[in-house]
């Protein structure tokens, strides 16, 4: 039974599952409204063979042919060599700490962990849990921090398999201070002026996250995505799930943004077989070794900055978890040069800001949909979406 927004959602998209797909899924309707049963056989039957026969049950056999078969019908070139050498790879998770806390993040294809590495390395020494929440300071300085690591993401990340990523570098201390010497805590810092470290492209922001923790304490944060939303609107025939659109978050040439805006070069060009990069950042916390915080969240390349935020919020300014996701959040990713904030965004820092040189892309209801477990003192979870 679908809600208001599903309906809503499911209207908008009709013009485009009926140009996009050779056999119309079962989303296409002539008016969705909030009550309504969406019936998904097709899919039923996929994660059926799924359950069955496990990964052949996807790769292979009946799934695999009616892939293959929408792929014919739409001039796509997935066949099912493809299919069946796909292997899903397991990467060692980005470890770095903070203050005593060890974080563990996502490695490549996702410059997420890395970014957040740099962020929080890059604002350890300058006692920003004493400049307050939300002062010009404080926002000033993430602004900047922001900046100079997604000015490194354009340069240098991609997928490891294919590109020797200098993720020891980039998260070397000494290198990260030196990103730091232009910095000036009274004026912006054009991005024109700030060039990847010596030694982008942003993704639709239709991503899922979920935290989980459960009562023994072992906790998992889990991020996916089809890019934009619905993916490429393109559903298999006989199947029911949609393909998605990923390849859009490569970089098709050095310098020239994707559909949101952020730029790459060679580490994120396209090649077989090559993953694309990406800004999830599923994010542990550990305290004592033991589970602290679990937190992530959809919003394209606006993720990492959200993490980042989210957890100066409760490390540095010692807030609640709700007020961490709640509070009204900003983003700078280098190019385009310009702050986006959210809704409730306090109008005296914005000014202050904007004096100092800063351009504003205006103001969003929203970003993300961050969700988090923080452990408390006494044992208890605190739990906020």
């Amino acid at each position: 039974v679908i809600s208001e927004r599903e309906a809503r959602s499911l209207n908008y998209l009709q013009a485009d599952l009926k140009k996009l797909n050779t056999r119309l899924p079962v989303f296409v309707k002539e008016n969705w409204k909030a009550g309504d049963t969406l019936v998904q056989t097709d899919l039923a039957n996929t994660l059926k063979r799924m359950k069955e026969k496990g990964k052949a049950g996807f790769y292979e056999g009946e799934t695999a042919r009616l892939i293959v078969e929408e792929m014919k019908r739409g001039g796509g070139i997935i066949g099912y060599e493809d299919l069946k050498n796909y292997e899903a790879k397991f990467r060692t998770p980005h470890r770095f700490n903070y203050k005593g806390y060890e974080i563990v993040g996502m490695p490549m294809p996702s410059s997420g962990g890395l970014l957040l590495h740099q962020m929080m390395k890059m604002i350890e020494g300058r006692n920003i849990g004493s400049m307050g929440f939300h002062s010009l300071q404080a926002v000033q300085l993430m602004t900047e921090v922001e900046r100079r690591a997604f000015a490194d993401r354009a340069e240098y990340m991609g997928d490891a398999d294919f590109y020797k990523v200098p993720v020891a570098m980039l998260s070397n201390e000494v290198y990260l201070q030196a990103r730091m010497k232009s910095y000036q805590p009274d004026k912006a810092t054009p991005s024109t002026e700030i060039k990847p470290g010596i030694l982008v492209r942003a993704e639709s922001e239709e991503t899922t996250h979920l935290s989980v923790m459960d009562k023994e304490g072992n906790a998992v944060a889990v991020t996916t995505t089809l890019n934009n939303s619905y993916g490429s609107r393109t559903v298999v025939g006989g199947a029911g799930f949609f393909l998605n659109d990923e390849m859009d978050d490569f970089s098709i040439k050095p310098g020239v943004p994707n559909m949101y805006g952020a730029v790459g070069g060679e580490a994120n060009a396209i090649a077989p077989g090559k993953r694309m990069l990406s800004s999830m950042t599923p994010t542990l916390v550990l305290k004592n070794n033991k589970p602290y915080i679990v937190v992530g969240t959809p919003g394209g390349t606006t993720i990492p900055t959200q993490i980042f935020q989210t957890l100066v919020n409760i490390l540095e300014f010692n807030m609640s978890a709700e007020d961490a996701v709640y509070k009204p959040k900003f983003h700078h990713q280098w190019l385009p040069d310009e702050l986006v904030i959210e809704k409730g965004f306090p109008a005296t820092v914005k000014e202050s800001l904007r004096k100092m040189g800063y351009s504003f892309a205006g103001e969003r209801s929203g970003m993300g949909r961050t969700e988090i477990i923080r452990v408390l003192p006494n044992g208890k979870m605190e739990a906020v979406a």
